[in-house]
């Protein structure tokens, strides 16, 4: 193989930290505001009834699945990284052509004489 080393694709990498960060903090955000709108509909929704305690749960239990889902992070499967470059094995070429009388140059550093 001409070279061992493998130069992984962009398509293949993980998300960025700061990516998969800023998608943890909406998830949260969006969740805390359903709470939130969920506290607000169990006093102001009128007349009381069964739907009362479902807001109430939500807005009970909410927070803790915002949490969880804040820290859980994106999908923890690994990844494999694909090359982009795709190598194949030819067959040796002709040798390279050499010159009989290869043109020499000499650089002299100095001062130069008047």
């Amino acid at each position: 193989m001409k070279n061992a080393r493998r130069v992984p694709a962009v398509t293949s990498l993980p998300q960025s930290p700061g990516d998969e960060s800023d998608h943890r903090v909406r998830r949260y955000a969006l969740t805390m505001t359903i709470r939130v709108v969920c506290f607000g509909l169990m006093f102001f929704v009128q007349p009381f009834g069964w739907y009362t305690w479902v807001f109430a749960l939500a807005a009970a239990v909410l927070p803790y699945i915002a949490v969880v889902f804040a820290n859980a992070g994106s999908d923890s499967t690994e990844t494999s990284a694909e090359s982009p470059l795709q190598e194949l094995d030819a067959a040796p070429g002709p040798p390279p052509v050499q010159e009989a009388n290869p043109g020499v140059f000499t650089i002299r550093e100095g001062r130069a004489e008047q």
